[in-house]
């Protein structure tokens, strides 16, 4: 009897083991299936489930004459299945030296948890074939598109340039980029335990949106005279930095924009802030004499002054306020309203701004387009500065007429002269001409924008003519142009630091047009810190005779060798 009670009792043991074990497992796997399913579906997911981007190829950017400043070429970019890495160690020290990375930086890609990793990315040839000669069953290569600048420094400043990502990250590259950029494919496929991809498996396939291309108003012949000058300028006067501007007066085209100095777009991790500034629209200074065509034109225009008016210029000594005393650089008498233009006197200039006074003054600096932006379509403008007369002081109707107190932007300066140039009317400076796909199919185009009338056209004519007379008898001497009257103003202004002006640090300018008349080809030539010599009318002004002198011969030969297209055809 013990004995059947003891059988009796093991039995029941191991049935109600085996209903414990049974009910664990019930109550498991209900855990597995309902409350764990969302993680684990997601885990099986991503070990069978592939899904690999492809990036569009992005769009060009082109001079006006469909010649290419940037654009995209396929590279190859190699990953790695850390997954399938069985010694991480081994596979570091036969890929270190190919792929010029560290060992550590190696080792710890192949001992990270996931599928895939990026080794390193759009590569030359050299080194994706030194790779795949490896063998290695757990790298992978991709095709990926990347940004290419086939003129180096050229126009760097305005096209900018993209990063590793093929994302805009300065100048045209970065304001267009919604348009350049293209919608990324995708590539989906499914793959066993080991990562082999399964054969029976339909793969899907999104194809990629390639972006839109882009045509800027640069002409890159024009913008080949600028950078050469520039060149030439900068190892001349030793300049700390310099910029040259041409816009079609008519049109507010950009047709030249360079700085010193610059960086190379293919290699743009290696420069420094200061080298990629677009110095033509982000930095300011105090214009000097360039400044007195506002005072000049506002006089005449609002009748305060005739062309026939004389001013006494006090033999170069002036004191209009007890202790403030104006100077000329040579002392001159009485000059005739053009001839204080002409030769640049501070006292007559000044004496002119009281006719006109310190309300019309700011009314024209304002109507000019200086104090605001110019709205040119490229980052990082600044409006530069100018204080209403409420907030003058006693010498400020004397200082502001002759181009002190106030600062300026190098883009708004050429857009004042081209003004000037265009018979009165301001327009709008711009670089982007159009937006087109592949098939030069026209997505988005800008035409010219008149922003307003500064001058009547008599009064216009009249300054032109004053200044054509700047070039041929007074300080812009060196800017004539053989075979065409150029009319200009030279400037040299005092740099400010520490709240007061340098006694050797000076921005030295020249801002004209050519012809005088009908002008085809505004230019702003701006030198930042040039020495020994620091005067505008030697350090700028030759450069604007150049450059203005190349643009009126091509573009006339443009006109005899490339005839107009027809309606609609781009």
């Amino acid at each position: 009897m013990p004995k059947i009670i003891s059988r009796y009792t093991r039995l029941r043991s191991i049935y109600l083991f085996y209903i414990i074990f049974f009910l664990f497992l019930i109550i498991r796997l209900t855990y597995v299936q309902v409350f764990q399913y969302n993680r684990l579906s997601e885990i099986a997911s991503r070990q069978h489930n592939v899904v690999i981007k492809i990036d569009p190829v992005r769009g060009a950017i082109y001079d006006a004459n469909l010649k290419p400043f940037a654009f995209s070429i396929n590279l190859e970019s190699i990953y790695a299945n850390p997954r399938m890495v069985k010694d991480p160690v081994s596979a570091a020290s036969m890929l270190s030296d190919v792929l010029g990375i560290e060992k550590h930086v190696l080792v710890g890609k192949f001992t990270q948890d996931k599928a895939f990793v990026w080794l390193k990315r759009k590569v030359s040839s050299k080194e994706a074939e030194k790779v795949r000669a490896l063998g290695l069953r757990f790298i992978g290569f991709i095709k990926e598109p990347k940004r290419f600048y086939p003129n180096e420094r050229m126009a760097c400043h305005v096209v900018g340039f993209a990063g590793i990502d093929n994302i805009g990250l300065e100048g045209i590259e970065m304001t267009l980029d919604g348009y350049l950029c293209g919608k990324p494919g995708w590539y989906y496929t499914k793959q066993d335990a080991k990562q082999r991809k399964l054969p029976s498996y339909k793969n899907k396939y999104v194809p990629p949106v390639d972006g839109y291309d882009v045509v800027l108003t640069l002409d890159m012949v024009l913008q080949s005279f600028a950078e050469a000058q520039l060149d030439i300028i900068m190892n001349k006067f030793h300049s700390k930095a310099a910029t040259i501007i041409m816009i079609e007066p008519a049109t507010g085209r950009i047709l030249a924009l360079a700085n010193r100095p610059n960086f190379a777009p293919n290699d743009f991790q290696k420069a420094d802030a200061l080298s990629r500034k677009n110095r033509a629209v982000t930095d300011i200074f105090e214009p000097g004499s360039v400044f007195k065509i506002v005072t000049a034109s506002g006089a005449l225009e609002e009748e305060k002054v005739s062309m026939s008016d004389e001013f006494f210029c006090e033999n170069g000594e002036y004191r209009p306020i007890p202790s403030y005393t104006l100077h000329d650089y040579h002392p001159y008498g009485w000059l005739v309203f053009r001839k204080v233009i002409e030769n640049s006197s501070n006292i007559g200039t000044g004496k002119i701004a009281q006719r006109l006074g310190p309300q019309n003054l700011y009314k024209y600096i304002k109507l000019y387009g200086f104090g605001q932006n110019t709205g040119v379509d490229l980052p990082g403008e600044v409006p530069g500065m100018i204080n209403p007369p409420s907030k003058w002081s006693k010498t400020s109707p004397w200082n502001i007429p002759m181009g002190q107190e106030i600062a300026v932007t190098s883009i708004q300066t050429a857009a004042a002269m081209a003004a000037i140039a265009n018979n009165g009317v301001l327009m709008k400076p711009y670089v982007i001409d159009r937006i087109q796909d592949k098939k030069g199919n026209v997505i988005k185009s800008f035409s010219p924008v008149e922003v307003r009338r500064v001058l009547s056209d008599k009064t216009a004519k009249q300054i032109q003519e004053i200044l054509a007379g700047v070039v041929e008898n007074g300080t812009g001497k060196s800017a004539k142009i053989q075979g065409y009257r150029a009319a200009g103003k030279t400037g040299t202004a005092q740099k400010v630091e520490g709240g007061r002006y340098s006694q050797d640090k000076y921005v030295g300018s020249f801002v004209g047009f050519a012809p005088a008349h009908e002008a085809m080809v505004a230019c702003m030539v701006s030198v930042d810190e040039p020495h020994p010599v620091h005067f505008g009318a030697v350090v700028a002004a030759p450069g604007f005779s150049k450059v203005v002198s190349q643009a009126i011969e091509y573009l006339n030969a443009r006109k005899v060798f490339m005839p107009k297209q027809p309606a609609g055809d781009q």
